[in-house]
């Protein structure tokens, strides 16, 4: 059973700051240097010099001196909070998603309670541990699916946003965030008990899930800390949106060993047709066979290529479920990651020849350019497959869903101490 309080935020004073736009930020592990500068940039108290600190001593020192100023103040009393995020979809149309800010119970990952859907790294889960000790706040929400067959909370966060804002952001790249603050007991009442059976399932967050888990342990006994900030949407929200997330590989340039290995398993399993043109390599949603674009640096042909039968899909993936070894992330990371070139969970992790992008054009200009030497393009992960494979207690390979538009930072904080 999911426990959803309500929590008396830390939140910015807009009277102490130009605009609220100025100082959210995206989840920190989409921001790279470059755009962490022109974050910073944008104001002295944007929310990166607390969630991508120089130091984690200067995270702590920087919260405590912005609520000792009244940058940050903190809500006299308990509320939910619903996000609304108006935005524009990869054609171009306008789309809504709506969720709401609470403090949930921490769980251990199981059924009826709280699954994962991705393989977490280590090197994040450290990182956010050290920061959380520092500032002892859940400086950034985790972004949680719940079922919702009957529409219920969907119907009272409906409820819940008829009249004016409590603050409105727009980020200026099309994704316009609107926040209602709901201090009414029966309301909040109404939510709770929506969710009250609901089984969780975490969307983006999941080394800031078990973050909080590890320093809720460490703190031990009961309070704040065995609490954590999320912001919950439902299942059947028609704004729900998953984008693909491509994989590039480096390290091939040197070793013909590795270009052959990956030639030999597109041959062997693979249809491969050439495309007329680099925009096409993104794969359609088709018939349900499993399909990637690939190119390489070295002949730059955009290549389809379609798993020539399920079966052996089923075969490198024995002895998990039909969801899984029907997951397109699965099927490439067993054939070509782990079979071709070898690499280990291990390698997978720590990006051992491995990075991400998820943005097509981006990638592809990787690859066009030799900045890498190959590349995998994906099509979005289905919600639907999501589900299924959380529900056969399994996760998925690292970034194997990109859900957006990204839940920004800093519109609350959530104090552990």
């Amino acid at each position: 059973m999911a426990d959803v309080q309500p929590l008396r935020a830390v939140r910015y004073d807009r009277t102490k700051v130009d605009s609220l736009a100025d100082v959210i930020a995206p989840p920190y592990d989409v921001i790279d240097d470059e755009e962490r500068r022109r974050l910073a940039a944008r104001s002295p108290y944007n929310v990166v010099e607390l969630d991508l600190p120089p130091s984690y001593d200067r995270a702590a020192q920087t919260f405590h001196d912005w609520r000792e100023r009244g940058i940050l103040i903190r809500e006299h009393e308990p509320a939910i909070w619903v996000l609304r995020q108006e935005y524009l979809g990869p054609g171009g149309g306008a789309r809504t998603r709506t969720g709401f800010f609470a403090r949930v119970r921490l769980e251990d990952y199981g059924p009826g309670r709280i699954r994962p859907h991705e393989r977490t790294h280590p090197g994040p889960k450290q990182d956010r541990l050290r920061l959380m000790r520092a500032t002892r706040a859940n400086l950034s929400p985790i972004f949680t699916l719940f079922p919702d067959p009957d529409d219920a909370g969907g119907r009272a966060m409906d409820d819940m946003v008829g009249g004016e804002p409590f603050a409105e952001v727009d980020q200026g790249d099309g994704t316009v965030n609107r926040l209602w603050r709901i201090a009414d007991p029966e309301l909040i009442a109404e939510l709770q008990s929506a969710l009250a059976a609901a089984e969780l399932l975490i969307a983006d967050g999941h080394h800031r899930y078990e973050t909080a888990r590890a320093y809720a342990d460490e703190v031990g006994g009961e309070g704040d800390h065995r609490y954590v900030l999320m912001l919950l949407c439902s299942l059947a929200d028609p704004g729900l949106l998953v984008l693909p997330t491509h994989r590039l590989l480096d390290g091939l340039k040197d070793d013909s060993r590795k270009q052959l290995a990956i030639r030999d398993v597109l041959l062997r399993d693979f249809e491969v047709e050439e495309l007329p043109a680099a925009s096409e390599l993104e794969p359609p949603v088709g018939d349900g066979r499993i399909a990637y674009g690939y190119m390489d640096s070295f002949f730059r042909r955009p290549y389809r290529v379609t798993l020539k039968d399920q079966a052996i899909a089923d075969s490198a993936l024995n002895g998990t479920s039909e969801a899984y070894r029907r997951l397109d992330t699965a099927v490439l990371e067993a054939l070509i990651l782990r079979g071709a070139l070898g690499m280990s969970e291990e390698d997978i992790a720590q990006l051992r020849g491995l990075r991400y992008s998820n943005r097509l054009a981006d990638a592809v200009a990787e690859v066009e350019s030799g900045a890498a030497d190959a590349g995998f393009f994906l099509r979005a992960t289905p919600v639907e497959q999501v589900r299924a494979v959380a529900a056969a207690g399994e996760s998925m390979p690292p970034k194997s869903t990109f859900f957006y538009p990204k839940v920004p930072t800093g519109l609350l904080f959530n104090l552990l101490a």
